[in-house]
């Protein structure tokens, strides 16, 4: 059995403490948290006992086989840094790091202290992209030339998340981060991008809506677009939504997961929904069912002693996306993707 901790207590901790009692072959036996009314309830709600205040203070302390950090970003590269130095194996919320240089550093204290490093990037885990990713490495559309990766909605992710009103990067750092990911995870590494972005909605600081074209290494161009500030009959948050055409077939993955693969011979549609466990809820339940996923996955990996796919290493591919879409949609320019 895997004794693992958690750091961070918040909004999206619960679903990551719900995961880990599904999943055999680890437990969280610790948490951390400098808010004590959150850190106890977390505690009582999952059975944990011990509860610290000071993340030096539980490495020391305590014999873990992991570390599953889900702090907000400016405390990740510390965390990262300290689990390293106590020889912990560390997983970590996205966004991985603030800048690449912090991201680098993150990724070379855990290669130098011998631990892994996985990022928690779980979309690319959803039920429907993986079942994306399985036709298209069926053959059945062929091969792949044009892709789009959308996420287009008006949810009000401000009132469970107000932070995220606050900064003055939102939804290319926080959403898009994932839709590249996406991108990357379907049609290959990206060799250029462009972006452009604007925001909408006059009581946040940062950017609502992004659209990026991405040429990638292998010759697909694909459309990443995202929208907190879309208004639509039906409302499909939190669903991405996706369109990829091959040379003898294209794949749509539309609403309430319906995807339709159409070829010379005829065309199918496949319900790719995820599964509602007990203590899901819709429509979160896209999004949790994912985190079980990531979360089996890492402990896989620990146990056979293989990389995991969205170590750190593999993510800093995706936060140079990340980066890039920034600096184009501040320049206008199109901007070359150089080697991670």
């Amino acid at each position: 059995m895997l004794n693992g901790a958690l750091i961070g207590c918040g909004f999206f901790a619960v679903n990551q403490l719900h995961a880990w009692q599904e999943i055999e072959g680890a437990r969280i036996v610790a948490l951390c948290d400098r808010d004590p009314e959150r850190l106890a309830k977390a505690g009582r709600d999952f059975g944990v006992e011990r509860y610290f205040a000071d993340a030096e203070a539980m490495f020391a302390e305590e014999r873990l086989d992991f570390v599953d950090i889900a702090t907000t970003l400016p405390s990740h590269r510390a965390l990262v840094e300290l689990a390293a130095r106590h020889r912990v194996p560390v997983i970590c919320q996205k966004p991985f790091a603030a800048t690449m240089a912090d991201g680098r550093v993150m990724v070379a204290a855990c290669e130098a202290a011998g631990v892994p490093l996985m990022v928690h990037e779980n979309f690319r885990w959803q039920a429907p992209i993986r079942a994306v990713r399985a036709v298209i490495d069926s053959g059945r559309i062929g091969e792949v030339f044009w892709g789009r990766v959308s996420f287009r909605s008006s949810y009000d992710v401000f009132s469970g998340q107000p932070y995220l009103a606050t900064g003055e990067r939102f939804i290319i750092e926080d959403l898009g981060i994932h839709s590249l990911d996406i991108a990357r995870f379907l049609f290959g590494d990206v060799a250029r991008l462009t972006s452009r972005t604007r925001r909408v909605n006059p009581a946040i600081r940062g950017e609502d809506v992004a659209t990026m074209l991405l040429d990638h290494e292998g010759g697909v161009t694909s459309v990443v677009d995202c929208s907190y500030a879309t208004r639509l009959a039906e409302e499909p948050f939190p669903q991405t939504l996706i369109e990829i055409d091959g040379s003898r077939g294209t794949i749509r993955l539309g609403q309430d997961f319906r995807m339709i693969v159409a070829t010379d011979g005829g065309s199918e549609t496949l319900d790719v929904a995820p599964p509602l466990h007990p203590w899901m809820e819709r429509p979160w339940h896209l999004i949790q069912e994912s985190v079980v996923a990531i979360q089996q996955h890492w402990v896989a990996c620990l146990a056979e002693g293989r990389e995991p796919a969205t170590s750190g290493h593999d993510n800093l591919k995706t936060l140079a996306l990340v980066e890039a879409a920034y600096r184009s949609a501040a320049s206008g320019d199109t901007l070359a993707l150089a080697g991670i």
